[in-house]
């Protein structure tokens, strides 16, 4: 047995050259500094990766206006800073305003809760007649256990020390969104010279690897987020006209909240439907729950369809390369494995494409 170890220790060093010590080496340094970086530099990550999504858009205006990549920088930021105000300010007041609504009407709501559930416990009393004591007792006691637990988790969030945490880090969340926006900028402008630093120290071969590889990449984050908006506006006009059915008074307001919601991949149309399906089958409004709760049921069977369908188009994917990924990815990492999946597939292929990944190879 000692022998064999003895063995696969000296295999381990014959692999193990000083190139690729020196590589394992850097790469553990990295990550852990990495570990510590990450959480404190947040913002600027996340500004330099909208500058990657935002450069398409800067190229594209330059190329057709015929002008300096400053202007065009500048254009695209004023876009994207209105329509951050935008949404920011749309949600903020649709929040508020269905905050202050609930608030107003909670005596109405408590009351109509209140008779809801005493109508369940005598509807549940009559079902369990027949039933031994002990099970009726335990039943009860499971119930009151439910909700006491229920209750207590709810304080646990709602209580005013949560709320003077969140008080608290409002100008920590100020400042950290101003370093966002500015760092944005200057990565918007610098884009350009970071790549050629970077190139400066890639040899000429990885450099044209290198350069195919990230344009095929910025081809398939446009694709990507130009598939995502399609779908958005499918799935919020399809909102509008069942809401304009259901509840033509906010249909429109609900159905733009819907679209913007939905663009972001993460979340979609069940983020603003389910809680709304939920409060009014709570608060007593069963016909108006339960068609938002069709609605989302044919909302989802929509997305399902077209989703993969058009995505796998702009991205380069087939339709079942994307479902594939995006399922695994979902089943692996959760909500963001729907994003992750597919983009770990469209970078294996982009740098197979560039000869950084070699397959040739016959079973």
């Amino acid at each position: 047995m000692q022998v064999v170890a003895w063995k696969g220790v000296k295999v381990l060093i014959k692999l193990l050259t000083k190139r690729r010590f020196l590589i394992l080496l850097v790469v553990m340094i990295a990550v852990s500094i990495a570990y510590i970086v990450l959480p404190i530099s947040l913002p600027l990550i996340i500004s330099f990766i909208t500058a990657l999504l935002l450069e398409p858009f800067v190229k594209k205006l330059q190329y057709k206006l015929k002008i300096k990549r400053r202007i065009s920088v500048l254009i695209v930021f004023i876009f994207f800073i209105l329509l951050l105000s935008l949404c920011s300010y749309f949600i903020t007041t649709k929040v508020i305003a269905e905050v202050i609504k609930i608030v107003e009407n909670s005596p109405f709501f408590i009351n109509e809760m209140s008779k809801k559930w005493v109508n369940i416990e005598a509807y549940l009393m009559t079902l369990s007649k027949d039933l031994p004591p002990v099970v009726i007792k335990q039943i009860s006691f499971q119930v009151q256990q439910f909700l006491d637990n229920f209750k207590d988790s709810l304080l646990s969030y709602v209580n005013i020390n949560n709320l003077k945490a969140i008080l608290t880090n409002i100008p920590n969340y100020l400042v950290s969104f101003i370093v966002f926006l500015v760092a944005l900028f200057l990565f918007l402008l610098d884009l350009p010279k970071i790549n050629e630093n970077l190139y400066q120290h890639l040899s000429e071969k990885t450099t044209t690897k290198v350069t195919i590889m990230s344009s095929r990449l910025s081809y398939v984050v446009f694709g990507f987020l130009k598939a995502q908006f399609l779908i958005s506006v499918i799935i919020s006009i399809l909102s509008l006209i069942a809401l304009l059915i259901i509840t033509p008074e906010i249909a429109i307001v609900m159905s733009l909240l819907i679209w913007l919601i939905d663009f972001i991949p993460i979340f979609g149309a069940i983020t603003v439907l389910a809680p709304w399906a939920l409060f009014q089958l709570l608060t007593g409004g069963m016909v108006l729950g339960i068609e938002l709760v069709v609605l989302i049921c044919i909302l989802l069977v929509v997305k399902k369809m077209i989703k993969p369908k058009l995505i796998g188009t702009q991205v380069g994917l087939s339709p079942l390369s994307t479902l594939v990924t995006m399922y695994l990815g979902f089943k692996i990492l959760g909500l963001i494995g729907i994003i992750v999946g597919p983009f770990l597939l469209i970078t294996f292929n982009a740098a197979r494409e560039a000869g950084m990944i070699k397959m040739n190879f016959k079973i």
